[in-house]
């Protein structure tokens, strides 16, 4: 498993509208995996291999969905003394914010620095101001750099999280691998294709697709653009497979496979595709699972509504403390969401 290009994918900061890094990455990952690569005015990267053997009319389209952006901040305020005010893009649980240390990326260069509510420290709170838990906007950003701030950070910049990618025995954890994870099978998959000679009937588009986090804009502009028969969106989900969490509310367990996505408040998925894929997954021995998500959405609801519509389903990986600097996968898990696609691509 290539767990190398995985820390590379998660440790390149990459905010909603800010994926040009990401992009520029994959762009040299994929070189000759592709025979049509694009970038499109929304910023996400659209890549085309056509079928590997002739076919009669028009080949059945089927379109990855691969988000690049994570979730950070965008600074609207850099005070006379250098703090850093912030504006949310993408759903943060401010518990999650406290002390943490951050990478602040500028056009002249990255910055470290460290985030912290405005306000009092512990110390000198009263009882009722310890039991307040800030917004996320009430989060500031201090780079150490006093007064000189103002001469490096302009509106506009962009905050994500610093931590470093870990390898924990079967688990891997980063701050991105939502959804890093779907850019790394988007690439592995066509890789692997391409290494087994696969014969492919079907014209595969990969979207990696840019602003997911604020509301999925630019797989709708993709998926307008390429209008598929298939949309695949390729995410992460819930493991609640934790502490504290009834085994009702699981969504997945890790290390039972991938998450065949039936359901979330974006869409529904095609019944008939999601029969056919779970058919597939075991006919080749693939461990899976069925994944309703109470909450939430991803790109896969794009390509369903794109021009006249569009059969999709969601392949998904389950993740533990989503949307925080400790997001973790089990291995396992992610081979099995590359076994089902590339075996789904390979048969189509």
């Amino acid at each position: 498993m290539n767990t190398e290009l995985l820390r590379r994918l998660c440790e390149t900061p990459g905010a909603p509208g800010h994926e040009t890094r990401v992009r520029a990455l994959i762009e040299k990952e994929i070189d000759g995996l592709f025979d049509e690569v694009r970038t499109d005015p929304m910023g996400s990267l659209l890549c085309v291999r056509k079928p590997r053997r002739k076919v009669k009319g028009d080949p059945l389209k089927i379109m990855l969905l691969c988000h690049m952006d994570e979730i950070a901040f965008l600074v609207t305020h850099v005070t006379e003394k250098g703090f850093l005010h912030l504006d949310p893009v993408g759903g943060f649980d401010p518990r999650n914010l406290f002390s943490r240390r951050v990478l602040v990326c500028t056009e002249s260069g990255d910055y470290k620095g460290v985030m912290n509510p405005a306000g009092k420290p512990i110390h000198i709170q009263s009882a009722e101001e310890r039991k307040k838990v800030p917004e996320p906007g009430e989060f500031i950003v201090d780079m150490g750099l006093g007064e000189k701030a103002r001469d490096l950070v302009q509106v506009g910049d962009f905050v994500v999280m610093d931590e470093p990618f870990l390898e924990m025995g079967e688990k891997l954890v980063s701050k991105a691998l939502d959804n890093r994870v779907a850019c790394w099978l988007g690439i592995e998959a066509i890789r692997a294709l391409e290494e087994a000679g696969t014969k492919h009937d079907c014209e595969i588009h990969v979207a990696f697709t840019a602003q997911e986090e604020v509301g999925l804009r630019g797989a709708r502009t993709a998926a307008y653009a390429v209008k598929p028969d298939i949309g695949l969106g390729i995410d992460t989900t819930l493991a609640c497979d934790t502490p504290g969490i009834g085994e009702h509310e699981a969504v997945t367990k890790q290390g039972e496979g991938f998450g065949l996505h039936v359901k979330d408040s974006s869409f529904i998925a095609d019944q008939a595709l999601v029969r056919e894929v779970e058919q597939l997954a075991k006919k080749k021995a693939i461990p899976y699972q069925r994944t309703i998500l109470a909450r939430g959405g991803q790109d896969g609801a794009a390509a369903q509504q794109a021009a006249a519509g569009a059969r999709a389903v969601g392949i998904v990986v389950g993740t533990r403390y989503i949307h925080t600097v400790t997001e973790m996968i089990d291995r396992n898990d992610l081979q099995a969401a590359l076994d089902i696609i590339v075996a789904y691509l390979g048969e189509n």
